[in-house]
């Protein structure tokens, strides 16, 4: 009787055509998840608003174009539904953040960890998705499809491709002498149309992924051997390098800013580079590259794998290494060596409810205290990676205040989320500095540290936050990045450096290319792969050639 009466009911969803649908869904992505598109369309073309609706409807029939290829007979709604979800997604980081999700963007998601990314899914988060991507993918569920025969299916299907096709280009036509100079120099307008921008990124990401599986690792520096200095040193040479995370340089008060977060530092003897840069705008790219033989312009996923790094040709000439991790991972820096992650085993007091990078000291110099042997410690930050700067530094050591206390920056004022960020800086000025000290009291060893922050960060500038900009459009904030070196005065004497010299060139501009060959330079470790002209160290060096 119950199935009976269900038969009678009427199904009063509504019926649509596959083509309907397919149009309807393109309508609403172009239209409703596209904020930072057509906020740069406006921008571009202000003044001549027909030419806008016109590389508008190329956009759009590029997006049925691609929803026409995928979306089809039983893959419909799968791919719908996904095309939905992933504009959601996309669209909520650059509408609300700046941040355009192309292939290093992924490769970053893709190595971080949970406790790194739990960070961004926030209150907003999920209300933005539920809104512009559940929803509307319900509704897809929900919608009564009226298909024809298969042949005429396929017919409607070849007719869809190509007045698509023939759209995008007659479109484009009408003016192709405006639209072009578009496609070439405004790359951040294509890199916003979501979910296109995205899904061409994890394609991109794939395409490099798998190129990854066929390498062949080829040694580097297989001529390095100690120099003369370190082969005479009469203890243990230790050399900390620390890689940090998300600090810009342009709120560091050593390199002029306004706010002393680096009262600490500046009391310490050290050589600050002020006009340092980036390989990258993420830690995906910019930490393998800081340790690459290879420079920003030769570096690439693939070239990095393939060469051995800086810390294989220390660990060839006979330093142990070790890699100390209280951030997302290596990135396959320190396969080959020794490496460890900080947890809250490794000092439960440092680490509540995340570990701040106070976790290092206490096993550091432990460390020290055993070293028997030439030694490298890496230590990776965690610096000041957001968008939970309050997590980054403990209570008692919040100096500018009120601070934002959310990963949801938008429910902070410019002057909070500056202030947390600022914590953080003054943070990490204070545990460089406590470093120092520590190092130059332990007299078993000859201790020198090298500081670099893999990226910067924008604050808001230019609707910009967090990092990852593509390198077309990354601002200096996210760029520009501290760089320092610490020498104990039994290093200088040791290694024969003149910490003068350093600091009287310190002023000129200097970048992660650097570090490489500077690193080799400082512990005189004689081989080809260190390129002279890259070494800020080596030049100076007392009674020697390099």
């Amino acid at each position: 009787m119950t199935t009976d009466l269900q038969a009678l009911r009427p199904d009063r969803r509504p019926v649509l055509t596959p083509l309907a649908l397919n149009l309807i869904v393109t309508t609403y992505l172009l239209a409703l998840c596209n904020g930072t598109f057509w906020g740069h369309l406006l921008r571009i073309f202000d003044g001549r608003l027909l030419l806008g609706a016109i590389f508008a409807g190329a956009m759009w029939s590029l997006m049925f174009l691609v929803v026409s290829l995928l979306a089809v007979r039983r893959a419909q709604r799968p791919v719908l539904i996904a095309l939905i979800m992933i504009a959601a997604v996309s669209s909520y980081y650059a509408d609300k953040l700046g941040v355009i999700v192309d292939r290093e963007m992924i490769q970053n998601a893709m190595t971080t960890t949970f406790a790194e990314s739990r960070h961004l899914i926030t209150t907003g988060f999920l209300l933005h998705v539920g809104l512009y991507g559940v929803l509307p993918s319900v509704l897809v569920l929900l919608v009564r499809l009226r298909r024809g025969s298969i042949l005429r299916g396929l017919g409607t299907w070849i007719l869809s491709v190509g007045a698509a096709a023939g759209l995008i280009v007659g479109l484009l036509y009408i003016d192709l002498q405006t639209f072009m100079p578009v496609f070439r120099e405004q790359k951040e307008l294509l890199a916003s149309v979501q979910p296109l921008a995205p899904i061409a990124g994890a394609v991109r990401y794939a395409r490099m992924m798998l190129k990854s599986t066929q390498i062949v690792l080829q040694p580097t520096g297989t001529d390095a051997q100690p120099g003369p200095f370190l082969a005479r040193a009469d203890k243990p040479v230790l050399l900390v390098i620390v890689a940090g995370e998300t600090a810009r340089a342009a709120n560091w008060s050593l390199g002029g800013y306004g706010r002393e977060t680096n009262p600490e530092l500046a009391k310490r003897d050290i050589v600050y580079y002020p006009q340092a840069t980036s390989c990258g705008t993420a830690t995906a790219t910019s930490l393998p590259c800081m340790f690459s033989p290879l420079t920003r312009a030769d570096y690439s996923y693939e070239g990095g794998l393939s060469n051995e790094n800086l810390l294989d040709v220390l660990a060839r000439v006979g330093f142990h290494v070790e890699w100390w991790d209280n951030n997302t991972g290596d990135k396959d820096i320190a396969t080959r060596l020794f490496s460890r992650k900080m947890t809250a085993a490794d000092g439960p007091e440092f680490c509540d409810p995340e570990c701040t990078d106070e976790v290092f000291l206490k096993h550091l110099e432990e460390k020290a205290a055993t070293i028997t042997q030439n030694t490298v410690i890496v230590l990776h930050q965690i610096g000041s990676h957001g968008p939970s700067y309050w997590l980054r530094y403990p209570a008692d050591r919040e100096v500018f205040s009120p601070a934002c206390q959310t990963p949801q920056l938008g429910d902070c004022s410019d002057e909070e989320i500056v202030n947390a960020y600022d914590n953080t800086i003054a943070f990490t000025d204070h545990m460089l500095a406590t470093l120092i000290d520590r190092l130059d009291a332990q007299d078993r060893v000859v201790p020198a540290l090298f500081y670099a922050s893999d990226h910067g960060e924008s604050l808001g500038e230019n609707g910009l936050y967090l990092h990852g900009a593509p390198d077309f459009m990354a601002p200096p904030e996210q760029t520009h990045v501290p760089m320092l070196i610490w020498m104990s005065q039994r290093f200088r004497d040791t290694l024969a450096l003149d910490q003068a010299c350093m600091a009287a060139a310190s002023g000129g501009a200097v970048s992660h290319d650097n570090m490489f060959s500077t690193l080799l330079g400082m512990v005189d470790v004689t081989t080809v792969a260190r390129d002279p002209a890259l070494d800020l160290a080596g030049a100076c060096r007392k009674g020697a050639t390099g």
